[in-house]
């Protein structure tokens, strides 16, 4: 048989055996077996009385079987009376013969009043489980509505307590996520607003004995007259909870999502034509919020990301380096595209990129008039096609506070972008290391930062939520002692009680490559504006300071001005003399104190004129009658606290603040210690450590 006929299927209709009866199917089976039975129990003389055993046998089974599903009375009565009215007419047709038309007419009478009584049961049955099931959602309502009722008196017994004010409870809301619940309340005539209440958010706690960490905030209502209280009863903020592994398409105009409240629900920051500001002090989880503000932009396909970190491109390196160095590729085996558009580590290339903004904003003020005219705005259109360029800044409000004249010159080009750019789709989100007077003393950045965030981690120095927030009551540091936790405000969702997702190395790469094809191109007019500096951003040599495993060490400096081979065997000496002030100082007095009293050499120094000992290896000039220094007097120090930390090392910024020394000399000084031996790096972006020899 051919493979064409075998693949032939029957044609007609195709019935389902395995499907149950109706009221129709049900009668004419019935109808069709008992004839079936009547015919050959006359044709073999069976005993009439068997066919009336085995209708009585299956009326039992039938009502036993009801009974146990608790089917109506009725039901249970028909089906019984179905089998026994079947039973009785197969024993009549076996006596007198089924082949009259007495039989066959009495037949077809019964078969269509089983199927008459088999449907009116199974509507009364349905009519029966919507009944049941309507009592039982009656019962819960009626429960739901007794404890909503208890949770209104409760309130307004408490608020009349705490704050003097009779209020009505109109509607109390649970929250889907369990975490807690909403009440609408009416406030009392004569000049009560919401502001009183939420004034007295510590004291209504308090009073609630609600668990800590969670609080009872009041918020304003549909119109003047309501009020919205919003009581959490768990604590999800003492939780971590990772970035969620949805990496879907996001878009500017639906918001980016920036972290979770108190109910669980996650906050969208509306970015358009607001600016951001994040503040939060070493320790409070803000480069983790950071990460994971770049993991929203980085989903959205109407989006570029441009970020400037002076402090070595830190905020960005873990989203580019990745691509650049190939170590992660597409499933089709194709390199990816870096998580974000631009990063700039330097000074100079933090110019070149706010220098290009500026004239990317004046171009498209030129450039698209039309698309203006033609959509009746004063808002360019954003989309794919002419994407927003969101520039994040880390510690950008220190920059504009700073007294520096150079660093000034980056600010007020950063105030520039500020001011010119919000129509031409150009956005900042700044980050700084407190709510403070001097960074919050730019009108600019008042004005124009309406998305803000304040990471506390239970810190109180530096951190005046009153000015951060300004007409926000009730907010307390105290409130939010968990790393990541702090107080996020937005024109759309006031300020309130929130959490940064815990964002992973491994999610920033997954994140990479799941976003490649999505980054959006930078438009015609825009690229034509942004020019040379803007297309080669990614080329070798404006982006070999990433690949340098400690940067600001003077080796490439030195190589470049023609100072002579880039010795190992010199690093150290010249990170040395490339040290902070106080070390400078501190040897020029010890060579004006050698100069003057012409000290005696050392012990067991050996002449001036004896010749060099023999030693190990190449014997480099640069080593010759030269004694090499071990490190400064803070060095063992950081030796043995490294040594102390085990496999899991020391980042520099820690050995830093250990030692009382600027980061740049304490990099310095441990690279030269890993030329010479005395530790090891271990290179992981912005993780990287040092680590003891004995624990490498």
């Amino acid at each position: 048989m051919s493979s064409t006929a075998t693949k032939q299927q029957p044609s007609g209709p195709v019935l389902d055996w395995a499907a149950g009866h109706g009221p129709v199917t049900g009668a004419l089976s019935a109808t069709t077996g008992a004839f079936a039975v009547a015919t050959t129990g006359a044709a073999t003389a069976m005993p009439a009385g068997w066919a009336l055993a085995v209708g009585a046998a299956g009326a039992l089974g039938h009502t036993v079987a009801g009974l146990r599903v608790r089917n109506a009375g009725r039901t249970l009565a028909t089906r019984a009376a179905s089998w026994l009215v079947g039973a009785g007419w197969t024993t009549w047709a076996i006596t007198h013969g089924p082949l009259t038309w007495a039989a066959l007419g009495s037949l077809a009478a019964i078969g269509v009043g089983m199927g008459a009584a088999a449907r009116s049961v199974a509507l009364y049955e349905e009519a029966r489980e919507e009944e049941a099931i309507a009592a039982e959602e009656r019962q819960i309502a009626r429960e739901l509505s007794a404890e909503r009722r208890a949770i209104a008196a409760e309130w307004v017994d408490r608020i009349q307590r705490v704050c003097s004010i009779t209020i009505r409870v109109v509607g109390v809301e649970k929250w889907e996520t369990g975490a807690g619940y909403s009440l609408d309340a009416e406030l009392p005539p004569g000049g009560a607003t919401w502001n009183k209440i939420a004034a007295e958010s510590a004291r209504l706690s308090a009073d609630a004995r609600l668990p800590h960490g969670c609080t009872a905030t009041a918020s304003p209502g549909i119109d003047q007259g309501r009020v919205i209280i919003d009581v959490t009863t768990a604590n999800v903020l003492a939780e971590e909870r990772t970035y969620p592994t949805d990496y879907g398409p996001l878009s500017l105009h639906t918001g980016i999502p920036w972290g979770y409240r108190t109910n669980a629900e996650e906050i969208r920051a509306y970015l358009r034509e607001q600016c951001a500001l994040i503040v939060g002090p070493t320790g409070s989880g803000k480069t983790n919020l950071v990460h994971s503000i770049l993991a929203g932009f980085a989903r959205a396909e109407d989006m570029l990301t441009w970020v400037i970190d002076l402090n070595a491109g830190s905020a960005g390196l873990p989203w580019v380096l990745p691509a650049l160095n190939g170590e992660i590729k597409r499933e089709d085996g194709q390199p990816v595209r870096p998580g974000i558009d631009w990063l700039a580590g330097t000074f100079d290339e933090a110019m070149t990129m706010l220098d290009t903004a500026v004239k990317v904003a004046k171009q498209r003020k030129m450039g698209y008039q039309d698309v203006l005219a033609k959509a009746n705005t004063d808002l360019l259109p954003i989309s794919a096609k002419i994407p927003q360029i969101m520039l994040v800044i880390d510690e950008g409000a220190e920059i504009l506070a700073s007294p520096d004249r150079q660093v000034r010159k980056l600010g007020d080009k950063i105030l520039e972008v500020i001011r010119i750019a919000r129509a031409m789709g150009i956005r900042t989100v700044l980050t700084a290391l407190g709510a403070t007077g001097s960074v919050l003393s730019n009108l600019m950045i008042r004005r124009e930062a309406k998305v803000r965030v304040a990471l506390t981690g239970g810190e109180t120095e530096g951190m005046d939520l009153s000015k951060m927030f300004p007409g926000s009551r009730g907010l307390r540091v105290d409130q939010a002692p968990y790393k990541g936790a702090g107080f996020m405000g937005t024109p759309e969702s006031p300020a309130a009680l929130f959490k940064a997702w815990r964002i992973l190395p491994n999610q920033i790469r997954e994140i990479i490559a799941a976003t490649s094809d999505r980054h959006p191109r930078l438009d015609d007019i825009s690229a034509k504006a942004a020019g040379p500096a803007y297309a080669r951003r990614w080329d070798a040599d404006r982006t070999a300071w990433m690949r340098d495993r400690v940067p600001g060490d003077g080796t490439a400096d030195a190589a470049a001005s023609g100072a002579g081979l880039n010795l190992s065997a010199l690093r150290g000496e010249r990170a040395a003399e490339q040290g902070s002030p106080e070390d400078e100082m501190l040897r020029r007095f010890r060579e004006q104190i050698d100069a003057q009293f012409g000290t005696a050499p050392e012990p067991r120094t050996p002449a001036a004129d004896a010749p060099p000992a023999a030693a190990e290896g190449l014997n480099l000039s640069a080593l010759r009658g030269e004694k090499r220094e071990p490190g400064p007097a803070w060095l063992p120090t950081a030796l043995e606290a490294i040594k102390a930390t085990g496999a899991e090392g020391m980042k520099p910024s820690a050995v830093a603040d250990l030692v009382g020394k600027d980061r740049k000399t304490v990099r310095a000084t441990l690279q030269a210690a890993v030329d010479r031996g005395e530790l090891v790096y271990r290179d992981n972006g912005p993780h990287s450590v040092y680590v003891h020899p004995d624990h490498a």
